[in-house]
């Protein structure tokens, strides 16, 4: 009997790893079409003629179309199911992704990148709706935590992978790469991905219905308290991707495989973090994780501004950005799970504005990087330490609360501060 149990065991683990590598893959689509492009920048830059800050630009575009997409898909997901809008995603994925390699100008590039940014945002937010459709409390945590694991992995390879790519061919050659990828994910969504939400707890389509959801969620203090921590928080690491190619490369002089390791290096701080958290959850609370995150971020990022006000090395400016990558990677896991928790009939929704807001937030610092030009990290600094910093107001102004008090049936008194 003890042996069938452990069989039965192990056999609920490979298949919990299956489903978390499957979701992961679609997660992992949005870092995929971020940072594979990163250390091909100063090459697409000459090849169309332009400044960095265009460039810069194209970036801002994929991050808003992530955005949209995310509230529109999450939405949709909510009202048809998840599979089928999934399904349509990744066809218009494919597709512009072949597109953005064949793009005759900047202008054109940018537009493309924008409905590309638009298609991968399904991946993410319809990834995480299902999470909760299948999972609650600190089960939602934990496997949050190991899909964080695998989605990680694509600020770690992408770079990686991309500068490969370009290393052989032109910097087309990486949304040819991105384009396969979105043909595979079509076959996964059509063969591998059963439909997690059932007809009856779909929402209805009634836009005025739709529009009143997204009011609530945002009425519900300590969900929009979760949803502006974790936004802001990331829409500084948009900033410190857009910033760091031109940094790294040309005011350190590093090589496009040098930037891509130290980059692809900070995919282990995020998945440090996450793994933290997800171990722990049970020891640990969710809030405790994500107060500690907030405040690792604001050291790191004092450290970050110090170093290039006083233009020290390479070296002195690596080591705080990942630890101030790692505070991501504990916020994002720990205000997501918090986040969600209440959410169930409308975890597309809550899901697609959790996504919304640092997409949204993050065209918005991205350009910012650039604006006192290419040989200048300062507004970097400054603005991983303003976004730091407000997302620390956002926690403790909205969504944290005193413990709440209950009576056990044993007549005791406990406390519970998930």
């Amino acid at each position: 009997m003890k042996d069938d149990a452990l069989k039965r065991d192990a056999a609920a683990n490979r298949q919990r790893l299956r489903f978390a590598l499957l979701l992961g893959i679609f997660s992992a689509l949005g870092p995929f079409t971020i940072d594979m492009y990163l250390p091909s920048f100063p090459e697409i830059a000459e090849e169309f003629g332009t400044q960095a800050s265009l460039v810069q630009l194209s970036l801002t575009a994929c991050l808003l179309g992530l955005a949209v997409g995310q509230l529109v898909m999450g939405t949709l997901s909510d009202v048809m199911g998840r599979r089928k809008p999934l399904l349509l995603a990744m066809i218009l994925y494919a597709g512009a992704s072949l597109i953005c390699a064949f793009a005759p100008s900047i202008g054109f590039f940018i537009a493309v990148r924008f409905i590309q940014g638009f298609a991968a945002a399904a991946g993410i937010v319809i990834s995480r709706a299902i999470v909760r459709d299948v999972y609650s409390g600190h089960e939602l945590t934990k496997f949050f935590s190991l899909l964080m694991l695998v989605s990680n992995l694509g600020p770690l390879l992408a770079p990686v992978v991309g500068s490969g790519v370009i290393a052989f061919m032109a910097w087309s050659g990486v949304f040819l790469f991105l384009g396969l990828i979105g043909l595979l994910l079509v076959m996964a969504t059509a063969w591998k991905l059963e439909e997690t939400l059932p007809v009856e707890k779909r929402v209805s389509s009634n836009i005025r219905e739709l529009i009143g959801n997204f009011k609530s969620l945002m009425q519900d203090r300590q969900f929009a308290g979760y949803a502006l921590a974790q936004g802001i928080m990331i829409a500084g690491v948009f900033a410190y991707v857009s910033g760091t190619p031109f940094i790294y490369q040309k005011i350190y002089g590093a090589s496009p495989q040098l930037f891509a390791l130290l980059f692809g290096s900070n995919g282990i701080s995020l998945i440090i973090g996450s793994q933290v958290v997800g171990r722990l959850a049970h020891r640990i609370s969710e809030r405790s994780f994500l107060a500690i995150g907030l405040w690792l971020s604001v050291a790191a990022s004092v450290v970050v501004l110090l170093v290039v006000l006083l233009q020290g090395p390479l070296f002195a400016l690596v080591v705080p950005l990942f630890f101030f990558v790692a505070s991501i990677g504990m916020t994002a896991t720990a205000s997501f799970s918090l986040a969600m928790e209440t959410q169930s009939r409308m975890a597309g929704s809550a899901a697609a504005l959790l996504g919304l807001i640092p997409f949204l937030l993050g065209a918005v610092t991205s350009p910012l990087v650039g604006i006192a030009g290419e040989h200048t990290a300062v507004p970097l600094g400054v603005i991983i330490l303003a976004t730091s910093l407000l997302s620390l107001l956002a926690y403790y102004g909205l969504a944290k609360q005193p413990a709440k008090r209950t009576e056990s049936h044993a007549g005791t008194t406990q406390f519970s501060n998930r």
